[in-house]
């Protein structure tokens, strides 16, 4: 029928559910363990010193088989399983990863597929050790806006693949792993405000060591003189990071707490990135968080795993029952960029 009012025509609204929540969590670790002791035939250093600066015993990396799309797949079906729904429920599938080679497709689109969740929306994003906060954020605008009635958000990384083991200041700290959370719809919040952002001032502090085409330039200019080109790593300014987190993500944290209007005695969980061991104690007493409540240390067994590290910590914290479900837990992620992103959560 044509409109004879002369009004212009109006989108008409979206609507979803009222909240958003996790339903279900899920990781991956890969098989093998690398303990400090294989670490100390790379670089000269001592188990002390390694577990003095970063809290670090071991970490996972994965093998030939443990592809980023494996390992995904993996803790998607936990996550998925614990959430009670099919996969063909979910609506978008939202992959963070920063060691997925492939510059197009994304990642997530494999992933979507052999999960079995038919057409849903799904794609990567870049957002370092963040990821997982920024995909929590984009799955509750989504839920709430109507378009996925479920979300599946996973962390990802083969960190190992970027490690120069020559590197005395990094080639102890990085893991592979994946962790994997179902966003859905809820009757009250469960997801608070996202405080996220970025300081691109600072994006050299943490970075890969040359650009990909750099890299194959180099490649192409010895070929056949028998000279190597190094494959590019991760390189950090581990005074800088630890200066920033310390200080300036304490700060977002807090402010994370006052948009949920929770207070930290009232949290069930502290789940920060799993960075290093000392940032966390600084960020406990930066925020005076009671002894009471528990705090993940995850790193200490899985080492960094950036994108990974807090669904893997959250996934271990409810296994072990260190937090239980329907408490209230803060996490916050931070890395290169430099990106952060922090809320609290409702564990599912």
């Amino acid at each position: 029928m044509t409109d004879t009012t002369g009004a212009a025509p109006r989108i008409r609204p979206s609507s979803g559910a009222a909240f958003s929540r996790i339903h279900g969590v899920g990781g991956y670790r890969p098989v093998r363990v690398i303990p400090n002791e294989e670490v100390l035939g790379w670089i000269d250093s001592s188990d002390e010193w390694i577990r003095t600066r970063s809290g670090i015993t071991e970490r996972r990396w994965a093998g030939p088989e443990e592809s980023v799309s494996e390992m995904s797949v993996q803790a998607a079906g936990k996550a998925i399983a614990q959430a009670g729904i099919a996969p063909e429920q979910i609506g978008a599938v939202v992959v963070s990863t920063v060691s997925h080679f492939k510059q197009t497709p994304a990642i997530a689109t494999e992933i979507a597929h052999r999960l079995g969740c038919g057409t849903a929306a799904a794609f990567d994003i870049s957002a370092a050790c963040a990821g997982f906060g920024y995909g929590l954020g984009l799955a509750d605008g989504m839920v709430r806006a109507g378009s996925a009635e479920y979300v599946l958000v996973i962390g990802v990384e083969r960190l190992s693949d970027l490690t120069d083991t020559s590197d005395r200041s990094t080639a102890f700290i990085f893991g592979d792993g994946a962790g994997a959370a179902v966003v859905g719809p809820s009757d009250e919040p469960g997801i608070g405000k996202v405080i996220w952002g970025s300081d691109g001032s600072q994006a050299d502090v943490i970075s890969q060591t040359q650009a990909w085409d750099t890299a194959f330039a180099k490649q192409d200019a010895v070929n056949g003189a028998g000279d190597e080109v190094k494959w590019p790593a991760l390189r950090m300014e581990g005074q800088t990071v630890f200066r920033w987190a310390v200080w300036e993500m304490a700060k977002v944290a807090q402010q994370a707490l006052d948009a949920a209007g929770v207070r930290a005695d009232q949290l069930g969980a502290f789940i920060p990135h799993q960075a290093n061991m000392r940032i966390t104690d600084a960020m406990i007493k930066a925020l005076r968080l009671p002894a009471s409540v528990p705090v993940a240390r995850d790193i200490a067994e899985t080492g960094n795993t950036s994108a990974a590290s807090i669904p893997l910590a959250m996934e271990r914290m409810l296994a072990s029952g260190e937090a239980r479900s329907g408490d209230l837990a803060l996490v916050i992620g931070f890395g290169a960029g430099l990106v952060y992103a922090a809320s609290v959560v409702t564990l599912p």
